[in-house]
């Protein structure tokens, strides 16, 4: 007789980690594993030991010391007594408004270029691509300093709109001045303010938040929230009976009547800038490296986005296109409701990368004097204090971070639109 021994019941042996198929895998990725870990306990064992031999053992106490230096462009509050982790917080917000700026732009211009791109019009298609190839092949860092060079050079300066018969005049009805060290539009201003909310206490973080804003911002929330749900009840009408009710103007009334109230309510006015001595007052300034940064990272991105654009619209079948067609529906309609929408799901995911690469691409903002987190935090503050590892350290949490989170929302809104199989 001849006995046979069942595989599952076969006792463990340690030789089984290595030759027997289902666990040499899972071996060979804890040794990995271990190994790695090993290495890097020896990198920051090394470091720290090389650290202390210079006598600069890792510590964020420099945080917490006075800055000593200026930030020309600011979102919130600050002085050259201010601690350097207030600076760094400048500069974070400062990254975000250049991200958030020029992510708009790009996104504007790069989906209007690549359906231009595709127009049937000869001149209009070429011209695109002219756009496209010039912007994506020249080094954005380039295009920066080009677009400072050019704001500098070409816009007067304050003292040209001063005397009675001076050599340059305020724009937009005199509303808006255009001079070389930037631009100055009216701010907006309220006569019944509801004040403001101080955040984060006595801490080096504590900024001022308006009421007025937080009030703008819900009516205007609420507003859209209302104004999708009349949407999706003119939706299922329409899928009910064929018919789709007209909503345009109740999506545009609850959307913007309360606003307007508000804004009544609240003595909105604007406030005009004026030509005070040497320079103007009054007014919101954008300065030009603020301006400069903005358009090279958005016309830069928006070649590329471009690019993404068209790839996307090509890749809806074009019976889709003929069977629109065949409905009557004109080609401006073919693209907004049937071509766009589908086009979407490939649209997506590498727009994400572009959003990143342009977030990313704002460190060059030093090039220009744009005080972003690589300006303060990574640049006059490293340089102050030597913390090196410290400040490059917190850096790369920082844009880590502004990553994670800009791919955790188009991820989430890529999951919304993607084709749902059945």
């Amino acid at each position: 007789m001849t006995s046979t021994t069942d595989p599952h019941t076969e006792s463990f042996r340690l030789s089984m980690l290595i030759y027997d198929t289902r666990y040499r895998s899972t071996t060979i990725q804890v040794v990995a594993l271990i190994g790695f870990l090993i290495l890097i306990g020896w990198l920051i064992s090394n470091t720290a030991q090389n650290l202390q031999e210079l006598g600069k053992e890792p510590s964020f106490s420099f945080l917490f010391e006075p800055a000593g230096y200026d930030i020309n462009q600011r979102l919130i509050e600050y002085t050259s007594r201010s601690s350097h982790l207030r600076a760094a917080f400048v500069g974070v917000l400062n990254t975000l408004l250049i991200a958030v700026m020029g992510c708009a732009l790009a996104t504007v211009l790069g989906v209007l270029i690549g359906v231009l791109r595709l127009s049937k019009n000869w001149l209009v298609a070429k011209i695109m691509t002219v756009y496209v190839e010039m912007f994506r092949n020249v080094p954005v860092l380039l295009w920066i300093v080009l677009f400072m060079a050019i704001l500098i050079e070409t816009l007067p300066p304050p003292s040209a709109f001063r005397g009675d018969d001076p050599d340059s005049t305020m724009k937009l009805f005199e509303t808006v001045a255009l001079t070389n060290r930037g631009i100055y539009v009216p701010e907006p201003l309220f006569s019944r303010s509801l004040g403001e909310v101080h955040l984060f206490g006595q801490s080096a973080l504590n900024f001022d938040v308006s009421l007025n804003l937080l009030a703008i911002v819900a009516v205007l929330v609420a507003g859209l929230f209302v104004s999708g749900r009349i949407r999706d009840r003119a939706d299922a009408i329409q899928n009910r009976t064929g018919v789709r009710p007209t909503t345009w103007y109740l999506r545009l009334g609850v959307v913007f009547v309360p606003l307007i109230i508000l804004f009544v309510a609240l003595g909105f006015h604007l406030g005009y800038p004026e030509l005070k001595g040497f320079n103007f007052g009054g007014g919101t300034h954008m300065r030009n490296s603020l301006i400069a940064l903005w358009l090279a990272l958005g016309l830069y991105t928006a070649a590329f986005v471009a690019e993404i654009v068209r790839a996307g619209i090509m890749a809806v079948s074009h019976g889709q296109t003929e069977a629109a067609a065949a409905l009557g529906l004109r080609p401006r309609r073919i693209m907004g409701l049937v071509v766009l929408p589908q086009a979407l799901r490939v649209i997506i995911p590498p727009l994400i990368s572009q959003y990143l690469n342009l977030t990313k691409n704002s460190s060059l903002a030093i090039a220009v004097g744009y005080m972003d987190i690589t300006g303060t935090l990574m640049g006059i503050t490293l340089n102050q204090t030597g913390r090196e590892l410290e400040t490059v350290l917190l850096g790369m949490l920082i844009y880590l971070t502004i990553s994670l989170i800009i791919s955790m929302v188009m991820n989430w809104y890529n999951n919304r639109v993607r084709l749902v199989e059945r």
